[in-house]
C-alpha cells in the first residue's frame, strides 16, 4: 500500500500550484492533506472516480482543516479525538480498515514566542492517549504535519533554532515520548543518518533553494508493524507549498 501525506498550505491556493498533477502523478492508494483552510464546501476537483473523501473542517473559517482521499473503503470514520477542546479545529480525521487504524493530523503550532506552548503540550498529552488507546485494539499508521523537528538532524540550523516553535524541548520530548510508547518514525526508520531531507522550508530568504528547511511532517507506525515498512520518502522536487509531500509503502 502507498500513502501519501501533504501540508497543502491552503488547498484552494495549492491547487493554482499544479496540485492536480501531482496527486495524479503519486498515485497514492491513501492521500493525507493537512492545513486545507477549507470551510464546509470544499473546491472542484476532477479527481478519479475511485477515491472516497473526506473531510474535517475547522470552526474558524479559512483555518487548520484536514482531508484524506482513498482508494480503500474504510470500515469506520471518525474526526477529532474525543475531546471537544481539542476537536474545534479540524485536526484528526481517523479511518479504520480491517487490519490498521490511519490517523491523518495536523498538530497545532506552538507559535512565536511559545506562546501556545502550554496548549501545545495539552494537546500532545491528548492526542498520545488517543493513539495508545487505538494502538491497544490494532496497528495505527499515522501521517500529517506534527510541527516538530525530533533531532538536530532534522533541521538545518538546530543550535540557533533552539527552543523555536517546533525545536522547544517540550515538544521534541512529546515526540520522544510518542515514539517509546511504541510508534517509529517510519524515515529514520529506513534513513537512520540521513542530512538535509527536509518537508518544510521557510518562504523566507530563499530557504527552499538553499535547502535550509525542517523535517516536522511524518509518517509513524506501530512498532510491531515496523519490519512490513518497505519505503519512506520525501517528495522535495514537488512544489505547491512551503512543505512538501511525503510518502510511505507498507505491507499491510
Amino acid at each position: 500500500m502507498k500513502l501519501i501525506s501533504w501540508n497543502v498550505n491552503g488547498l484552494r491556493a495549492c491547487l493554482k500550484k499544479d496540485f492536480l498533477p501531482s496527486f495524479l502523478a503519486l498515485n497514492a492508494d491513501i492521500f493525507c492533506l493537512q492545513e486545507t483552510k477549507l470551510s464546509l464546501e470544499p473546491p472542484e476537483m476532477e479527481l478519479p472516480p475511485d477515491y472516497d473523501v473526506f473531510w474535517n473542517y475547522a470552526e474558524k473559517k479559512g483555518y487548520s482543516g484536514t482531508a484524506v482521499f482513498t482508494r480503500h473503503a474504510p470500515l469506520a470514520v471518525s474526526y477529532g479525538i474525543g475531546q471537544a477542546e481539542h476537536d474545534r479545529e479540524g485536526r484528526v480525521i481517523t479511518l479504520e480498515f480491517e487490519s490498521f487504524f490511519l490517523v491523518n493530523v495536523y498538530t497545532p503550532n506552538a507559535q512565536d514566542g511559545l506562546r501556545r506552548l502550554a496548549y501545545r503540550l495539552e494537546w500532545e498529552a491528548a492526542f498520545a492517549h488517543y493513539i495508545m488507546g487505538l494502538d491497544a485494539q490494532k496497528s495505527v499508521i499515522v501521517c500529517g504535519d506534527l510541527n516538530v523537528a525530533h533531532r538536530e538532524i532534522d533541521l538545518k540550523n538546530p543550535k540557533t533554532n533552539r527552543n523555536s516553535p517546533g525545536f522547544s524541548d517540550e515538544e521534541r520530548a512529546a515526540l520522544g515520548q510518542l515514539l517509546d510508547g511504541g510508534m517509529t518514525d517510519t524515515f529514520r526508520a529506513l534513513h537512520p543518518d540521513t542530512e538535509g531531507a527536509y518537508s518544510w522550508w521557510s518562504y523566507r530568504a530563499g530557504a527552499r533553494e538553499r535547502n535550509a528547511g525542517w523535517r516536522i511532517d511524518y509518517f509513524l507506525v506501530s512498532t510491531r508493524w515496523a519490519k512490513h515498512i518497505k519505503a519512506a520518502t520525501i517528495h522535495s522536487d514537488i512544489f505547491g507549498s512551503d512543505h512538501c509531500p511525503v510518502g510511505l509503502e507498507i505491507d499491510v
